[in-house]
């Protein structure tokens, strides 16, 4: 039997840094009026002894808990495959890490699942909740503001009373879509396409819109709109339905890099060459897929990890500004980043 080495207590770190378990105590959590010299002892006593602050009882002090939930409204086959999720979760992570927060990951598989998050964010476990990839009937939004957590939602809101003045971060959606078509107006393409992404998320309402605004003065053709759903396999369906009903396409522009990964493919089985008999554009520019398909694929760049992180750091600073249920502080309720076209081959 090997014999477990106890844990450092208070008391043990008040001893060595000669100090009071009180003045201890300050200093872990947190708290002011401790004088400079005595912050530093107390530090360097933390880590010569290795002590480790006990939360449940850091927690009672500081009703804190440095921990967030991030919350995705996706099931979990979903949210694996695609890199969009990885992406801004890679941001979110570093922020959390940066600031000595622990991320908690919640995604939901139908809608079970969203009482039960709503019942784990109302229990206390978690200081405030990160949440995207939200659905327009989707009722998380209403559940989450009555649990009173503070919250940073991913994407514009789309959502009824009582969410209006949600804190959120997206990208310039619209006026990214606006940029590629007129990229492909630029190149002197007329039958300009447009696949979709799901209809029921703001983020792919936004783009069709700049989409319209855009081939609103160059004759819009609805035969030219099919539906996707932000899928590689969504995308396929939507090229087929379009060559069938307009084979005379000669652009199109993709809701996101991933259903461009369909289109591609279809256009290939097809015979038609990209981006010399149409050419492709996607939304994104998420990395590898991007540079590796073939051709390599203009898109439009959204910088996703940034997202992310600028999500949580608006959470924290809430935190840090307020306390218990209190929204984040910010200036503005929504912060939208912009997008620019990043020129590969395809279009």
């Amino acid at each position: 039997m090997t014999e477990t080495a106890s844990r450092p207590t208070l008391e043990a770190v008040a001893a060595r840094a000669g100090v009071s378990r009180a003045t201890v105590s300050r200093v872990v959590n947190g708290g002011d009026g401790v004088r400079e010299p005595l912050v530093e002892r107390v530090r360097r006593a933390v880590e010569e002894l290795g002590y480790v602050p006990n939360q449940a009882a850091r927690s009672l002090v500081t009703r804190r808990h440095d921990a967030v939930a991030v919350v995705i409204a996706e099931p979990e086959t979903r949210v694996f495959a695609d890199p969009f999720f990885a992406l801004q979760l890679r941001g979110i992570s570093k922020e959390l890490t940066a600031n000595d927060s622990q991320l908690v990951l919640l995604l939901t598989e139908g809608r079970d699942d969203h009482a039960r998050v709503a019942r784990y964010l109302a229990g206390g476990h978690v200081d405030g909740a990160l949440v995207f990839s939200l659905h327009l009937d989707d009722p998380l939004p209403g559940l989450i503001h009555g649990a009173g957590v503070p919250t940073v939602f991913g994407g514009r809101p789309g959502w009824g009373e009582g969410v209006r003045e949600a804190v959120y971060v997206d990208c310039d959606n619209r006026g990214g879509a606006r940029q590629a078509v007129r990229h492909l107006l630029g190149l002197g393409r007329t039958r300009i396409a447009h696949i979709t992404g799901a209809l029921d998320q703001t983020s792919a309402v936004d783009r069709l819109d700049g989409y319209r605004d855009v081939m609103a003065d160059a004759g819009a053709d609805p035969a030219l709109v099919a539906q996707g759903d932000f899928t590689p396999a969504g995308g396929e369906r939507a090229m087929r339905e379009l060559l069938e009903r307009r084979p005379d396409l000669d652009a199109v522009f993709v809701a996101n890099d991933l259903s461009a990964l369909g289109v591609l493919r279809v256009l290939r089985e097809h015979g038609r060459r990209v981006p010399d008999d149409v050419a492709v554009i996607g939304f994104d520019d998420m990395l590898p897929i991007a540079e590796q398909t073939d051709p390599p694929l203009t898109t439009v760049r959204q910088d996703i990890e940034e997202m992310g992180r600028l999500m949580a750091r608006l959470l924290i600073r809430g935190l840090e500004g307020g306390s218990g249920g209190e929204a984040p502080v910010s200036p503005h309720p929504g912060v939208v980043l912009p997008t620019t076209v990043v020129h590969r081959v395809s279009a």
